[in-house]
């Protein structure tokens, strides 16, 4: 009896030594990552193979490795997409690419991967730094959590970096700022926090997607710097002022701020934004009222200004632009509507004006409401945004746009030398008296006395009497060849304002696909049902930024219940978020799977 109550007593030992070192090993296992110090710093990885294995060449054995090492992070594979990771021709595996190496031709490497919408449980490893010839990485909408690993930045070429709608957690991966060619960046619908880098907005990228995180960092002021055409910063928990540098960034397409905690008035640079069609600051905290210059918003196809504690007029200049299609500034304080912004000029313009503050309107906010905060005065500079436009450079920015206009005043004042005669001895002041004498052909070709007095300044004298009956002979000066160089800097002070449209973001040509924005303002609530799976308790969001990721179906929801086992190859499409990111699909005759877009990433490879 004894030997048996020792015998159970010592199993029960074991039992539970072997739990919890179980349990141990298994919260390493998974908080490894998140943890990661200066251990994997190197990146230096025993790559331990069946000796038997035969692989091409090396870099589809370290892929093999690398690969086989992520497969054992994965607890959960409901689509069964990994079901075929075994064996050593990784190109044949779902969800991974292969193309030949940029560097040698005749080499084939792993060149993306594709895991999209698999619903797939697990981590990231460190191993996955091996795949050093990646160029697309893309595992939006699946469960994967801890961080992403620091090996990631031996990915030298990796162009785009989609891990949208997972569950990363941690501040933002600064792996990212070592990625040199970098174009795209999804990382919207996890739960990274803290403050966003300024380092961020310092490299070359294309889109840059961040919305439905929980950054709550004042927006950096340097994000005029970035030559994205997007960023989508949405859906967070941003604070402060809008940096006026964002003014500086000509080829942005789409200015999303909605669903922040910004405050402040609404800066009056915003209107330099030209060629932005999408400007939407709805759910803020903004005050004072519409800045005139959103009158220059030329492109703009929508203007989404609800929620905010904005007052004053809603002005027609706003209401009348060419392109605007919608324009929503309902749940403000506006008292004051002008006739065209109350009934559209066009059938297709809609205009939203509810829980305002209107007078003989329906669907207003009760007068107790109204007063305290339409009799508010508002002192845009106590919020401290002031100070920061008044600075040189935006000091400059600024008076670029109201002094493009002005530029055909100085050639006609010129053109009236009689009176302002000192300005014309100015350039040659030697021989002031012909100037004098000659003022019609000034009136032609106000640049070429400019450049010309000094040289012939002997000769006028003789042709005086004989030009200004003629004007004509003005140009026909063969002795003196200044004149003839005196056309070329004239047109080269004309070539500028022909340029503006050289900041235009060209597309990548590792970019495939694209499809153009169909004016889906409109029905911006019917996109509710497919929003993104959110884990965790969210405050309420935005209809606009509920997004589908970027992926080959229209939304997870749709694609678990559609799609089983192995997933189709097509190219991948840019995300549709409402979104144009000046891309067009790649018009190869062949390109039929998606192992030939990536051969046709790589520019430099026959």
């Amino acid at each position: 009896m004894k030997a048996l109550c020792c015998f159970l007593f010592l199993s029960i030992n074991v039992f539970l030594s072997l739990t919890n070192i179980f349990v141990v090993a298994t919260t390493r296992r998974h908080l490894g990552p998140i943890k990661e110090t200066g251990l994997l710093t190197d990146f230096n990885f025993n790559i331990e193979i069946n000796a038997r294995l035969v692989f091409p060449n090396i870099r589809l054995k370290k892929a093999y490795f690398a690969l086989q090492e992520w497969k054992k992070e994965i607890l959960s594979d409901p689509q069964s997409m990994l079901k075929n990771w075994d064996g050593v021709d990784v190109c044949s595996y779902t969800g991974v690419f292969c193309a030949k190496a940029p560097d040698d031709p005749y080499l084939m490497t792993v060149a993306g991967i594709d895991l999209n919408n698999g619903d797939i449980a697990g981590q990231l490893v460190p191993h996955l730094g091996l795949l050093t010839d990646l160029s697309i990485f893309h595992i939006s909408s699946n469960r994967f959590c801890g961080a992403i690993p620091s090996s990631f930045s031996d990915m030298k070429i990796l162009h785009e970096l989609d891990v949208s709608n997972n569950r990363f957690v941690g501040p933002f991966p600064d792996v990212v700022l070592n990625m040199p060619k970098l174009k795209y960046l999804d990382i919207r619908y996890n739960n990274f926090e803290g403050e966003l880098p300024s380092q961020l907005f310092d490299i070359d990228l294309d889109a840059i997607f961040l919305n439905n995180n929980r950054f709550s960092s004042n927006i950096p002021e340097n994000i005029g710097h970035s030559n994205a055409s997007v960023i989508v910063l949405a859906n967070n928990e941003f604070k402060g002022c809008i940096p006026i540098g964002i003014t500086q960034m000509a080829a942005l397409d789409e200015v999303i701020l909605t669903n922040n905690q910004l405050t402040g008035c609404v800066p009056e640079e915003l209107g330099m934004l030209e060629n932005t069609t999408v400007l939407d600051l709805s759910y803020n905290k903004f005050v004072g009222t519409i800045p005139q210059s959103f009158e220059n918003l030329k492109n703009v196809e929508m203007i989404d200004l609800r929620h905010n504690e904005l007052t004053g007029t809603v002005v027609e200049a706003i209401c009348t632009l060419p392109k605007l299609t919608n324009f929503t500034f309902s749940d403000n304080y506006f008292s004051e509507l002008e006739p065209k912004c109350d009934k559209p000029v066009k059938p297709e313009i809609v205009f939203d004006n509810r829980k305002n503050c209107l007078k003989d309107k329906e669907d207003q906010k009760e007068k107790d409401v109204c007063s305290p905060v339409v009799n508010r005065k508002i002192d845009c500079e106590s919020f401290g945004c002031s100070a920061k436009s008044d600075s040189d450079e935006e000091s400059k920015k600024r008076k670029v746009p109201k002094r493009t206009p002005p530029p055909p005043p100085p050639k006609p004042s010129p053109s009236p030398p009689p009176t302002p005669v000192p300005e014309v001895p100015k350039p040659s002041p030697p021989p002031p008296p012909p100037p004098v004498q000659s003022p019609p052909p000034p009136v032609h070709s106000p640049p070429p006395p400019v450049y010309s007095p000094p040289p012939p300044s002997p000769t006028p004298p003789p042709p005086a009497p004989t030009q200004p009956p003629p004007p004509p002979p003005a140009p026909t000066h063969p002795p003196p060849p200044p004149p003839v160089p005196a056309p070329p800097p004239f047109d080269d002070i004309v070539l500028p304002p022909d340029i503006g449209n050289r900041y235009a973001s060209p597309p990548p040509p590792m970019f495939p696909g694209g499809e153009e924005r169909s004016s889906p303002y409109q029905t911006r609530k019917d996109l509710a049902g497919t929003s993104p799976r959110r884990s965790g308790p969210r405050r309420p969001r935005h209809p606009l930024l509920v997004i589908p990721s970027r992926s080959l179906s229209s939304s997870p929801s749709a694609s678990s219940k559609t799609r089983r086992g192995p997933r189709p190859q097509p190219p991948h499409p840019p995300p549709r978020l409402l979104l144009k990111l000046h891309r067009s699909p790649k018009s190869a005759e062949n390109i039929i799977n998606f192992k030939l877009q990536f051969i046709a990433a790589f520019p430099f490879v026959p």
